[in-house]
């Protein structure tokens, strides 16, 4: 399926690897030129170079920066022409113990998780509005939906903004001119980020890594992690000139983890 999408610019966040990254290359594949960020320069050079191989006929951006910063935005922005589709991610706070955390942490953790997107948001929307088409993906997180007790920085921040979204999105002067929000929820994904805390998991427990991945793979219904790959074919068809009538949804993909009707 054409999705209809050739010719249009995207902002890309955090796609230098990871989740971010499938994204961006799901939409260079249909023909968007993009503009991807990330504080890493090495990573997000080389993730530009697979980007150009992956379609010569899309113009591909890489803008080094921290996108939760006014400076950041401010650059990232300014390197494309328009912006048609946004992708808002960012990394998501560290684990631990509610307790343990002072004010900074949890004023850090919504900086990037909430107002950080909502910005990005702010600064694109009226505009494709105006040009009669947008699309805004944040990736957030399958604990909006199935709370987890040692992520409630990114719990908390991560659902202020699914509040915020289910609001604006709603809007007429928003999806009355073609221009849909939404957020796509990832369950496990075989990510450096997981990949990391699998590792810290081993640590911890004594168990070697490779018991701490099958373990959890057999509490996933599909029986094995998602892939970058797949997550951003799902990202893609979100943004797609087909999908104007979905907007202000929580999409999970998380192999059938979650286990509610709802």
């Amino acid at each position: 399926m054409d999705l209809g999408l050739e010719g249009r610019w995207a902002l890309v966040c955090a796609a230098s690897k990871g989740l971010g990254a499938g994204c961006a290359e799901a939409l260079v594949g249909e023909g968007v030129n993009v503009v991807i960020t990330a504080r890493g320069e090495e990573a997000l050079q080389a993730q530009a170079a697979r980007l150009r191989a992956l379609n010569p006929r899309a113009q591909v951006v890489a803008v080094a920066g921290d996108i939760t910063t006014e400076a950041g935005r401010a650059a990232a922005l300014a390197a494309a022409p328009q912006v048609d589709i946004l992708v808002n991610n960012a990394g998501g706070p560290p684990p631990g113990d509610f307790r343990d955390w002072e004010r900074e942490q949890w004023l850090a953790a919504i900086d990037a998780n909430m107002l950080t997107p909502i910005a990005l948001i702010k600064a694109t929307v009226d505009a494709m509005a105006r040009r009669g088409f947008g699309r805004i993906v944040n990736i957030t997180s399958g604990a909006v939906k199935a709370p987890i007790d040692v992520l409630g920085l990114s719990n908390g921040a991560r659902s202020g903004l699914t509040g915020f979204v289910a609001g604006i999105a709603r809007q007429a002067q928003i999806a009355g001119r073609n221009v849909t929000i939404n957020n796509l929820l990832p369950g496990a994904f075989d990510t450096e980020r997981l990949q990391k805390t699998m590792a810290a998991g081993a640590q911890k427990s004594g168990q070697a890594v490779d018991q701490v991945r099958a373990k959890r793979m057999t509490a996933i219904p599909a029986q094995r992690f998602g892939s970058a790959a797949e997550f951003g074919a799902i990202c893609a068809m979100m943004c797609s000139a087909h999908a104007g009538y979905l907007t202000g949804q929580n999409i999970l993909l998380d192999g059938g983890s979650y286990p509610g009707t709802f």
